[in-house]
């Protein structure tokens, strides 16, 4: 299964939710990301199938491996996106919803190169 920008949100959410060190439920992943219930069954049960995410009997979500590399790739690209827009002046705020909106096109190089920027002025 090949992931889509939806389904690399949904990882990056349920990642996040999980470092708050509560198990994270499906409800708890709608009222984050404010999606339908409905919505958000049919999108976690996509990336079950493509296995990147498993469910415990409790309900409790779980990346497997490959979602949880795939969640990590995105959060850090925020994170360090959000940052280096916020020491060139923009609004944190709006920094963050660029960043969201830039960490899944951008390529790897042009990530590499940030990277290696962002060390340089001590950003990371």
């Amino acid at each position: 299964m090949s992931l889509k920008r939806s389904g690399e949100m949904y990882l990056e959410t349920i990642l996040i939710l999980s470092q708050r060190g509560e198990p994270v439920h499906a409800v708890d992943v709608a009222k984050h990301m404010n999606f339908s219930k409905p919505s958000v069954s049919r999108a976690l049960g996509l990336l079950r199938d493509g296995g990147y995410l498993e469910a415990d009997a409790q309900g409790h979500l779980i990346l497997s491996p490959s979602g949880a590399e795939v969640a990590h790739k995105i959060y850090e690209r925020h994170r360090l996106m959000t940052e280096f827009l916020v020491y060139l002046g923009v609004d944190r705020d709006v920094a963050v919803e660029d960043a969201c909106k830039m960490e899944h096109d951008i390529s790897e190089e042009s990530f590499e190169a940030f990277k290696v920027y962002a060390r340089k002025l001590g950003l990371i």
